[in-house]
């Protein structure tokens, strides 16, 4: 246990070092004034509008709380691929990891501890930036989304399963190929997440299915899709498919999977680098 600390404490170390913290905070500053400019002019065009009444008010403050959780789930994801992935095969194409490797330090431990301490960086994002997001909308809309307490776990779910993956795929490909497949299988994810939502719209049994299995490949957009549906009011969920209506809504069943998903990918990761010749 003092040695996996030990390896969480050198990655968040290694973060400040390279300045992705700094840069992490300069450009969740930037995203939060921006969308907190956007959401005061628009909020105040809401609330003056005479002929918007009040349940049309609370749909469009809810509409543009959920766009700003949208992007903050894009980032979020972006920032689960880009932090960790050249964390061991960059340390291993340098052979750094051979002087660490070489201590009396299991290999389990240099994993889980690097897994670790990525993630709460990554969790200090999302949480940095969905709190300055939902801080915005009751500061300036006086508006909070309904069930925040379903949809923030879910969106950190997929960052873990993103971010497992990245970690996992660093102990045997280079960062090259790590990174491609990392943001391959998100857009599988994405295009498969779509084709199931018009697949249902339309009745067409085959292209939802096909989403269906390309959301148990990497089942991501589903946990976000799920976070959307908690996050708005019945009224919203009776709309077309959007990025907050989805026509299709994962069963619980599908957080269930993107848990263990994440679990297994880090147990193989561990299992990979403790095989692995260095």
């Amino acid at each position: 246990m003092n040695a996996l600390v030990t390896i969480m404490h050198l990655t968040l170390h290694e973060a400040a070092r390279r300045r992705i913290l700094v840069a992490t905070l300069i450009g969740a500053g930037a995203f939060l004034i921006l969308f907190g400019v956007g959401f005061h002019f628009v909020a105040l065009n809401v609330e003056h509008d005479k002929g918007m009444d009040f349940l049309r008010r609370r749909m469009a403050l809810n509409f543009l709380t959920l766009a700003g959780l949208y992007a903050t789930h894009f980032l979020t994801l972006m920032t689960a691929v880009l932090l960790p992935v050249d964390t061991l095969s960059g340390e291993i194409a340098s052979g750094v990891i051979q002087t660490v490797a070489a201590k009396p330090i299991r290999r389990s431990d240099i994993v889980l501890g690097k897994w670790l301490g990525h993630w709460l960086v990554m969790a200090g994002y999302l949480a940095l930036l969905a709190g300055g997001v939902l801080a915005i909308a009751r500061v300036f809309g006086h508006f909070t989304p309904p069930h925040v307490a379903r949809g923030l776990p879910l969106m950190l779910l997929e960052g873990t399963v993103l971010l497992t993956l990245s970690v996992a795929g660093g102990t045997r490909l280079s960062t090259v190929t790590n990174g491609i497949l990392a943001f391959g299988l998100y857009g599988l994810a994405f295009i498969g997440s779509w084709v199931e939502q018009i697949g249902t719209l339309t009745g067409h049994d085959t292209a939802r299915y096909v989403g269906t299995i390309a959301s148990l490949i990497m089942p991501t957009e589903a946990m976000w899709q799920l976070a959307a549906f908690n996050m708005k009011p019945p009224i919203m969920r009776e709309l077309a498919a959007t990025p907050f209506s989805p026509a299709s809504v994962p069963s619980a069943a599908m957080v269930v999977w993107a848990a263990a998903y994440a679990a297994v990918a880090l147990a193989i990761g561990v299992r990979a680098f403790t095989k692995r010749a260095l």
